[in-house]
């Protein structure tokens, strides 16, 4: 009967959502709020003035824009958002198995933190300025996806129709060189940006910078350092003894009953354990008792 099995019954554990879905999820839902506030209410600043990241609103104390201004992108450039959606989608199929759900979701937000507190640092004296959108969290991502698939080919379609393949790592390094270029130009040096909404290029860098950060010391696991040598020797009495080095395997070749003896143990240990239990020695001196026993 269809009850028998377990994936029919209603007690069968179900797959929980993932994180990836939860996250496109809340990113268009969020981007559906900002547009029904724009369109129906004409309060384009009521959601934005709550959850984006600005100066003011940390001087005000709203400490969760850190976090909260990668829900939200600019609803004049639908690119923004969907840019953001499609990166985070096909990145996130790849990476989320490998780094498990959980662990997913929390790269992805503290990727969009450290680059909020990047950004808040270029701007703290200025005070210009917003920060809005989740590529923070998006470059963090494929900068660990770089990491783990240097070599493996990908297709962009440049200009959306003429399609060019390249090596991950070489996309990365150029993406870290126009997000430093731009964040020097446009943020440091205060250049006039020629788009109507500013790059936020410090935040870009700032999630570049946690996926390099989690791939090096948490998914390889190199976060422990190798301990340097004391600079002045211990006393005798208090280092460590090693362990006295095992006796050379010698036998007296020159006595034939000796040599009988062992041949005879090695003989029985190839009976019993095989030919591949025999040490380098008990093979070697097989080999000069049948060369000794020959000339005889």
């Amino acid at each position: 009967m269809l009850s028998d099995r377990s994936y029919m019954r209603d007690d069968y554990p179900r797959r929980g959502t993932s994180a990836l879905t939860w996250l496109i999820s809340a990113l268009v839902a969020i981007f559906v709020l900002q547009c029904v506030f724009l369109r129906w209410f004409h309060a384009d600043r009521a959601l934005e003035s709550l959850l984006e990241l600005s100066i003011a609103n940390l001087k005000a104390g709203k400490v969760w824009t850190l976090a909260t201004y990668g829900l939200l992108h600019d609803t004049g450039n639908l690119l923004h958002v969907v840019g953001n959606l499609l990166g985070l989608y096909f990145l996130g199929r790849v990476l989320q198995p490998v780094m498990g759900s959980r662990r997913f979701f929390w790269f992805f937000a503290t990727a969009i933190v450290t680059g909020g507190v990047l950004w808040a640092a270029t701007h703290w004296q200025t005070g210009f300025g917003q920060a809005i959108g989740a590529s923070a969290g998006v470059a963090g991502l494929f900068v660990v996806f770089a990491c783990l698939h240097p070599d493996e080919p990908l297709t962009f379609l440049l200009f959306f129709f003429l399609p060019v393949t390249l090596k991950p790592k070489y996309v990365a390094f150029t993406l870290l060189a126009f997000e430093l270029a731009g964040f020097v130009y446009y943020e440091v040096l205060g250049a006039a940006s020629p788009l109507a909404s500013p790059v936020a290029f410090s935040a870009h860098l700032g999630g570049m910078a946690a996926g390099f950060i989690y791939f090096r010391f948490i998914h390889e696991g190199q976060w422990r350092f190798k301990a340097s040598s004391p600079d002045v020797e211990l006393p005798a009495w208090l280092q460590k003894k090693k362990p006295a080095a095992p006796a050379a395997y010698q036998v007296d070749l020159t006595n034939r009953d000796d040599l009988k003896a062992e041949v005879d143990r090695i003989l029985d240990k190839i009976n019993s354990q095989g030919f591949g239990s025999l040490t380098a020695d008990e093979k070697r001196l097989l080999d000069e008792a049948r060369d000794l026993l020959s000339r005889r």
